[in-house]
């Protein structure tokens, strides 16, 4: 009996080991069938584009991803989620043939054992499975320490892209934009309205920004021609369904105070190094959208885009809406957001590329006039 339990673990070794090796392989290869068509119909577009990629969360993943959100239909726009666009997905649409966000398709696996195959034989290993462009590393949940750290390792996956044509990178562009879910959500923002140096989370703002710090390190210490622009943090008390939150003026102050210990760390990083530069979230939704006048209570006023179309601070999923059903940027938002970061590469990094019009955005938006943008 002993004899033929060891003749078992011998044939095991001998013949089951080797097969689940094959098995894993060839699962590896399977599941890369559709990275494997999108970048040879890539190959055919044209080569002087500038490389851009993104790093960060759910503020940054295309709302198109079928994987991550396809069986959720309520979710990045409900009933209007064909015409409901992240960021990213309006600078492809009318910026690519400037931009290169990397060819659209479905990208690394759900399967850890996969994922790590594909790492030790130097491909890449990203997890979880999403739709999206190629170089949007972008993942809905994602905190701070992911972008170093496995399995998700943003910076780690994007490097072995980079790796693939380092000299189209060296006129290439990385944004990041991340924190709102290690201290940005509704109940990390109470403890600082009541006190802006509340040592849990400005501990938690300074674990960011160590971060993002050794993302862009270790991404410039292979690339080191790369350009970043980082992002300051939201503050979701502007948010449509916390406006009856926080209406006292000592409170905004307070929230203000705290979150600037964020942003002014990663502005005076910046302003050091040439190859960084920051980008104020919270300045820009005070230019389009306004904000809280003095004693805390909303004061906002509509955003408009083209010739007529209005945008008010309010949640729901049509395009009138600055805020999705599910807490998210709108599609006009988005599109206005997109520019603004064109507007500020081109001073901040003299990319020279061209800023789209109203009209093109429009267009791209609301491309048959359903809409009502055009």
């Amino acid at each position: 009996m002993i004899k033929s339990q060891s003749r078992k673990k011998v044939l095991w070794v001998a013949v089951g080991l080797p097969l689940l090796v094959v098995l894993a392989s060839a699962a590896a290869w399977f599941y890369r069938l559709d990275e494997r068509w999108a970048l040879v119909l890539a190959s055919w577009r044209a080569p002087d584009r500038i490389p851009m990629a993104v790093l960060g969360d759910s503020d940054s993943h295309s709302y198109h991803d079928r994987v991550s959100f396809g069986a959720q239909p309520g979710l990045r726009g409900g009933a209007y989620r064909a015409t409901t666009w992240q960021w990213p997905e309006v600078l492809a649409g009318v910026r690519g043939d400037a931009l290169n966000l990397g060819p659209w398709s479905r990208w690394g696996t759900n399967l850890d054992l996969v994922a790590l195959l594909r790492q030790w034989r130097g491909q890449e290993g990203r997890v979880p499975m999403k739709e999206d462009y190629r170089h949007n590393m972008a993942v809905s949940g994602a905190h701070c320490e992911q972008l170093m750290t496995m399995p998700y390792a943003q910076a780690v996956h994007l490097r072995r892209i980079m790796d693939e044509a380092p000299q189209s990178w060296e006129k290439g562009v990385v944004v990041i934009r991340i924190g709102v879910n290690d201290f940005g959500q509704p109940e990390d923002l109470e403890p600082l309205a009541q006190n802006p140096a509340d040592p849990v989370m400005l501990a938690r703002m300074d674990s960011c920004v160590n971060n993002i710090q050794s993302a862009v390190s270790y991404l410039h210490a292979h690339h080191p021609k790369v350009a970043f622009l980082v992002v300051g943090i939201f503050n979701n008390a502007h948010y449509a369904a916390a406006l009856d939150r926080w209406q006292s003026a000592q409170a905004q102050r307070n929230l203000d105070q705290g979150l600037d210990h964020f942003d002014s760390v990663l502005k005076a990083w910046a302003d050091r190094d040439p190859h960084v530069a920051f980008f104020s979230d919270r300045d820009w939704f005070k230019q389009w959208m306004g904000g809280r006048n003095g004693d805390g209570v909303p004061a906002y006023h509509d955003a408009q885009i083209g010739t007529h179309f209005k945008v008010h601070n309010t949640a729901g999923d049509a395009p009138t809406n600055a805020f999705l059903a599910d807490e998210h940027a709108g599609s006009v938002l988005n599109a206005m957001w997109a520019r603004s970061i064109i507007e500020h590469l081109n001073a901040e990094f003299a990319t020279a590329i061209p800023v789209p019009t109203d009209d093109e955005l429009t267009n791209f938006l609301d491309p048959d006039g359903k809409l009502g943008m055009r």
